[in-house]
């Protein structure tokens, strides 16, 4: 039995929330780079499903890109998703997806899938519903993710409290993504890691970015403890004044850990190094 990390109503509930803002946010970076994996590919796929789909990011970054529209785009997640215009959607278990065998072409994730406890089940099941030369595409955060909230959270709270808790979402290790393709039984697995330097007028705004996106943290009770406000307060005054560019905006670091791979005979893993930041 797995034992679980995250409280999925909590995450339910905080996703069934979210609201995403109507311009560029923390989401629509991840969606272009997805995006920007499918155009390098040039293949027209036509049966789609986007888990963990909480808004248009990923269709708003398909048409910027100059794609056609999917004859099938399904968005599914945890929640409804919040969509501009009435569009296929579901909410599912991502461990346990309500679809036949090698229903579709494509599966894509800009995020989200993180939240899984059982990663290795829901990987199998994305496996399952891939044609055998259907196309799995998910991004994932890697461990450098948001480093600067991250190192202000933990100073300031061990300042004011003597301890730090879990505070922002989980990360992949590039190795462990490997294996759990494999693990899946994935042909032609790629592991690519990517990093991305964002700049925002202030911090704040990023918490406001992963709030929209139903990203706040949703660790299990035993796992999590209530943020002060005062240890917040404290974590964007040390960002504001520790990470700053001489511009005047803040620094955000985010690691993007794209696992790639084709349904069909299982093959060895491909892992490939950071490229440079863009």
């Amino acid at each position: 039995m797995i034992r679980r990390t995250f409280d999925r109503d909590l995450l339910r509930r905080r996703r069934a929330r979210r609201n995403p803002p109507p311009d560029p946010s923390f989401r629509d970076e991840l969606a272009a780079r997805l995006v920007d994996r499918l155009v390098d590919l040039r293949r027209r796929f036509t049966t789609v499903l986007e888990l963990a789909a909480a808004d248009d990011a990923v269709d708003r970054a398909r048409a910027a890109a100059g794609l056609p529209p999917f004859a099938l785009h399904l968005r599914a997640d945890t929640a409804p998703p919040r969509l501009g215009r009435p569009a296929p959607a579901l909410v599912l278990d991502p461990e346990r997806l309500p679809f036949p065998d090698g229903r579709f072409d494509l599966v894509l994730a800009a995020g989200g899938l993180h939240w899984i406890d059982d990663l290795p089940r829901a990987l199998a099941e994305i496996r399952r519903v891939l044609a055998r030369d259907g196309l799995l595409l998910a991004l994932f955060p890697g461990g450098a993710s948001l480093i600067e909230l991250r190192t202000c959270l933990v100073e300031a709270e061990l300042e004011l409290l003597g301890g730090a808790a879990l505070r922002v979402f989980p990360t992949l290790d590039p190795r462990d993504g490997a294996a759990l393709l494999q693990r899946a039984g994935f042909a032609s697995p790629v592991v690519d890691v990517e990093r991305v330097d964002l700049a925002y007028r202030d911090p704040a705004r990023l918490l406001f970015d992963l709030r929209a996106a139903g990203e706040s943290a949703a660790f299990a009770p035993e796992l999590r403890r209530p943020l002060r406000r005062a240890v917040l307060a404290r974590a964007l005054e040390l960002y504001r004044t520790r990470f700053v560019r001489p511009d005047g905006t803040h620094p955000v670091t985010v690691e993007l850990v794209l696992l790639a791979g084709f349904g069909g005979p299982a093959a060895a893993p491909t892992v490939q190094e950071p490229s440079s930041p863009a």
